[in-house]
């Protein structure tokens, strides 16, 4: 009988993302984890191995792929109204409850998930995001981290062509893996999910080396954007916000922060959604920390103007929305106000 675990390992190839230890073991640096990986063994991802004395890494397959509004990912400061080719892969580093994708993240560890992998290429993928018309082609749905080259082998024939490429990703990444995925990646959005180290290490990571990741990576010149699900109870208490907010700011008040609400899901089935006010109180906390761009999000039409991109400098609204809906864009082709000739920051 075939087992999902068997498939995905015959859809491997030799990792780069690793060296060599001491003996027959290999220390993976495609996450935070960096896994020290014995032979006949798998790293945290479950999808990363060691097969004699080599690390392999999933290759040559997709468990979905379809064209999303960029907004959707979300990505605000990037061509507003374009379309993202969004591909997805097999398993994830971390084993967060309330994960909204967890029919493809968790398949390895939970077997309700029945989702399977679909035979892809490179080239292929890239001629179907050509053919929808889309800007990007976006690594997203499980961590991306973890299949970063595979991603890479995707992202250089979108670059051939003239396309954009981004990571939808968790953020434990390492700086190897960053500096791998540099020269061909445009795009960064990273979930920040609290700021206490306990709370990370229950969804089995740690909170230093995200918060090391986003730093790198908005100093190595990615486009970065950070999204927290406020979840009730979690992580949503105004201290905790507080100290996220004036993080982001002490790299650039620039950086745009959405505040996504929680809907009941996964193992959090039975908890409450996160109310409006929430979204609303993390919002003013973000303003008032110093964050020149926060959103909020997941609740169209209830969170007032906070869906909406405003030029900081002079408070003209230059993009409306409605969810992930353009309904106007007043940004000049080099993403200038045309109020007062300020340039917004992102990707035009």
């Amino acid at each position: 009988m075939f087992t999902l675990a068997g498939i995905l390992a015959e859809r491997v190839r030799e990792a780069e993302l690793y060296e060599r230890i001491d003996g027959a073991r290999v220390r993976c640096f495609a996450c935070g984890h960096c896994c020290p990986i014995p032979e006949g063994q798998a790293g945290v991802c479950k999808v990363r191995f060691n097969r004699t004395g080599k690390l392999f890494a999933p290759w040559g397959y997709v468990a979905c792929a379809q064209c999303d509004p960029i907004e959707k990912k979300p990505f605000f400061h990037v061509r507003p109204g374009s379309s993202a080719f969004s591909f997805g892969m097999l398993g994830c580093d971390l084993h967060c409850p309330y994960c909204q994708n967890w029919e493809t993240s968790q398949v390895i560890r939970d077997p309700q998930s029945q989702a399977m992998p679909l035979e892809a290429t490179p080239r292929g993928l890239v001629e179907r995001a050509l053919r929808s018309g889309a800007s990007a082609v976006i690594s997203t749905y499980n961590e991306p981290l973890i299949t970063a080259e595979w991603a890479a082998s995707v992202f250089r024939e979108a670059k051939a062509e003239g396309l954009m490429t981004g990571f939808v990703s968790n953020g434990n990444a390492t700086p190897r893996v960053l500096e791998y995925l540099r020269p061909c990646t445009d795009l960064f959005k990273v979930d920040l999910k609290g700021f206490e180290d306990a709370g990370y290490r229950r969804l089995g990571a740690r909170l230093e080396p995200v918060l090391d990741s986003i730093r790198r990576i908005h100093a190595m010149g990615f486009w970065l954007e950070v999204v927290t699900l406020v979840v009730p109870g979690c992580n949503d208490s105004s201290d905790e916000l507080s100290r996220m907010a004036e993080f982001l700011v002490g790299i650039s008040p620039a950086i745009p922060w959405h505040l996504t609400a929680f809907y009941p899901d996964y193992k959090m089935a039975e908890n409450a959604a996160t109310p409006v006010e929430t979204l609303l109180r993390a919002a003013r906390i973000g303003v008032a920390s110093g964050l020149r761009y926060v959103y909020a999000g997941n609740r169209p039409g209830a969170c007032g103007e906070l869906e909406d991109t405003r030029c900081h400098a002079c408070g003209t609204t230059l993009i409306r929305r409605l969810g992930f809906r353009i309904l106007e864009n007043r940004l000049g082709p080099d993403g200038r106000c045309p109020q007062c000739t300020v340039v917004l920051p992102g990707v035009f």
